[in-house]
């Protein structure tokens, strides 16, 4: 290798010309390779030592991708940021997908001055900020890595964010381990950064070879990567992931491609410049203090680096709006809460001065009805296409870029992004996923489009919001508030139209429900959520009318967190002390659990349950909650049954 690396300054369009006018018209800029190997070697020996001292870790992963850090860090091929500011909204971002190299990562902000080198060696304990994968807690990171194959996804989001609304010209690069390229939501990503010509998106694969407990499939096969890739529409570039020259030339061609995603692929050898180079066996362990000193024997200066990176212009992230509704619904009419969905988006936007509102949709947008919004506001609506765990990642980035991200599609269909959704909540994403097609109500499409398992997905995401609106008012308000709460957010939505239970200005709040009916002799208490809120209300009044039973009903709405006082007190005001959920959702994880679990310390109050009890089938709506004695007929039998 030279000891000056050479950067090419843009491409000319070709001519015929001697090959000397050629060279004339390339500029050059040089680096101190010397030092830039040097550097690289001091990640990887922070890398060392950090695992050492923490006794676990991924070291040799990290020392495969130490070149590629350096050039990424600290030169001007790389990312342009301002390490004193690595909140800057104008800086490129960088998203470790391999999360398990996190010691490299903060290696390197080490190294530009931002972290104290003596915070290092408390990587993994219990009070340190630096964890064993990154979490956004630290202002460089973005988004929670570690399950493989969700980087892309959120710097797809962020990408499109800057490139289309934001306006600004930084770049996102990604980083990716060979392994994690067998994940399907890799190429979901691909597809689309593509689809969307994302050119200041650029991702590097780390082609060592070595998995956590094998070659990988595909191993150094480079040729294998570089076709699939360029099947996807990417600017392809294949390099020695080692060589300093070429990592600071292919970067460089990178920032001057036009309408396309570029993507490194950078052949590697996991634990390069150690004696485990190469090795399997390696993953996750610590390597004996001796390496470092094998290492250091490797460098020519171990201190007094001088490269810095490119400091770009300072740009404040954009504050988020309050937003508010004007609802309006006659009393005697009817509306599907997904319709309400779309309805309330277009009338969120009429308060969304900064246009900060961003819906995604999985091609369901005229069934969940986002496309109203896509009419409305279209350079705000992103078609993710038959590609849920891509859209939820999508939907995070934009969250990360400060934008108030609506993702929605069919309950159900979340279940196949549910990983990146749990990941969203270890980040403390804000996304609100929208749900529609909820339960058995949905009809004749049969139980592969029913959500029946939602709601129990949902509650398990920490601090993540739940609301089940029942009519056009409440799933209007349901958008409202959670476009303006600070936290993960699910709202299910249902098909049937459905009468209007609220006046236009009934006030909502999360935490709360509603109580629809209640008198002083009411024997049991009855609660629901959408579809089945209404049954119970016909039951309600057939039972009063018909057999002089009464009943208490409550309208849940929020199901996280739940109304505990509010649920307790209704029910103390019975008779019998007893409740009766009823729901269009499995048993595991739904209302009646969620009711169950919140009075699990009352002895006093008896709760009883109509559910889903079974795999679901084709049928009319009505025909579907007479099978499962979801209609009001079936609540009657069933409280008849309990008070007697």
């Amino acid at each position: 290798m030279s000891d000056r690396v050479t950067r090419k300054g843009k491409s000319q369009p070709q001519k015929e010309e001697p090959k000397q006018a050629k060279k004339q018209k390339v500029q050059k800029e040089t680096y101190d390779v010397a030092q830039l190997q040097d550097i690289a070697h001091q990640l990887r020996i922070h890398s060392i030592e950090m695992t050492i001292a923490s006794n676990s870790g991924h070291p040799t992963s990290c020392a495969s991708m130490a070149e590629i850090m350096a050039v990424l860090f600290f030169t001007k091929a790389g990312m342009h940021f301002n390490p004193k500011d690595p909140g800057n909204f104008g800086n490129d971002r960088f998203v470790l997908s391999k999360g398990h190299a996190a010691p490299i990562l903060y290696a390197a902000w080490s190294m530009v001055g931002y972290i104290d080198s003596k915070e290092l060696l408390n990587l993994r304990k219990i009070d340190s900020i630096l964890e064993g994968h990154p979490v956004p807690k630290l202002p460089f990171v973005d988004v929670a890595t570690g399950s493989l194959g969700q980087g892309l996804s959120v710097a797809g989001g962020m990408a499109y964010s800057s490139k289309f609304l934001d306006k600004i010209n930084n770049r996102y690069w990604v980083l990716m381990g060979d392994g994690e390229i067998a994940e399907g939501s890799v190429w979901e990503a691909a597809h689309l950064a593509s689809h969307y010509k994302l050119d200041n998106i650029t991702a590097i694969v780390d082609v060592n070879r070595l998995g956590q407990s094998e070659e990988t499939s595909i191993g150094h096969d480079v040729n294998v990567y570089r076709k699939r890739w360029e099947a996807f529409g990417w600017k392809t570039f294949v390099i020695d992931g080692h060589n300093l020259n070429q990592l600071t030339d292919a970067f460089d061609q990178c920032r001057n491609v036009k309408n396309q995603p570029q993507v490194i692929i950078a052949k590697t050898f996991k634990g390069k410049y150690l004696e485990m180079e190469n090795k399997e066996d390696w993953h996750g362990k610590p390597v004996p203090q001796a390496q470092v000193d094998f290492v250091k024997k490797q460098m020519k200066q171990q201190d007094g680096f001088t490269l810095t990176p490119v400091v770009p212009t300072q740009i404040e992230k954009p504050q988020q709006s309050h937003f508010t509704l004007e609802v309006n619904y006659a009393v005697d009419g009817k509306q599907s809460t997904r319709e309400a969905y779309g309805k309330a988006l277009v009338g969120l936007s009429k308060t969304d001065a900064n246009q900060q509102i961003v819906a995604v949709d999985g091609d369901t947008k005229n069934s969940t009805f986002s496309i109203k919004y896509k009419e409305a506001v279209p350079t705000n609506f992103v078609e993710c296409f038959i590609a849920e765990q891509n859209m939820v990642g999508w939907a995070q980035g934009f969250s990360c870029r400060g934008k108030v991200a609506f993702a929605s599609t069919f309950a159900a269909f979340f279940a196949r992004g549910f990983d990146q959704i749990r990941m969203g909540g270890i980040s403390g994403s804000q996304v609100k996923y929208i749900g529609s097609h909820a339960g058995v109500s949905i009809g004749e499409d049969g139980p592969s489009q029913m959500g029946l398992e939602d709601i129990a997905m949902f509650r398990t995401i920490p601090n993540c919001v739940v609301l089940y609106p029942s009519d056009g008012v409440s799933a209007e308000r349901a958008i409202e508030l959670v476009a303006n709460h600070k936290s993960p957010c699910y709202v299910r939505m249902s098909r049937p139209s459905l009468p209007i239970l609220y006046s236009n200005n009934e006030v909502f709040e999360i935490g709360k429900s509603k109580i629809l009916k209640q008198n002083d002799d009411d024997k049991i208490l009855l609660i629901g959520g959408g579809v089945t809120t209404h049954e119970i209300f016909k039951a309600a009044k057939q039972l009063s009318e018909q057999d002089k039973i009464n009943v208490t009903v409550l309208d849940l709405f929020s199901v996280k967190p739940i109304d505990h006082d509010g649920i307790l007190n209704a029910a103390n005001k019975t008779s019998l002390k007893t409740i009766l959920v009823v729901e269009d959702h499995y048993s595991e994880g739904g209302l009646f659990e969620a009711v169950s679990s919140c009075l699990s310390l009352n002895n006093e109050i008896k709760i009883h349950s109509i559910h889903v009890d079974k795999v679901a089938k084709s049928g009319t709506p009505a025909q579907m909650l007479s099978l499962y004695h979801l209609d009001a007929a079936g609540i009657i039998v069933k409280v008849k049954s309990i008070i007697q």
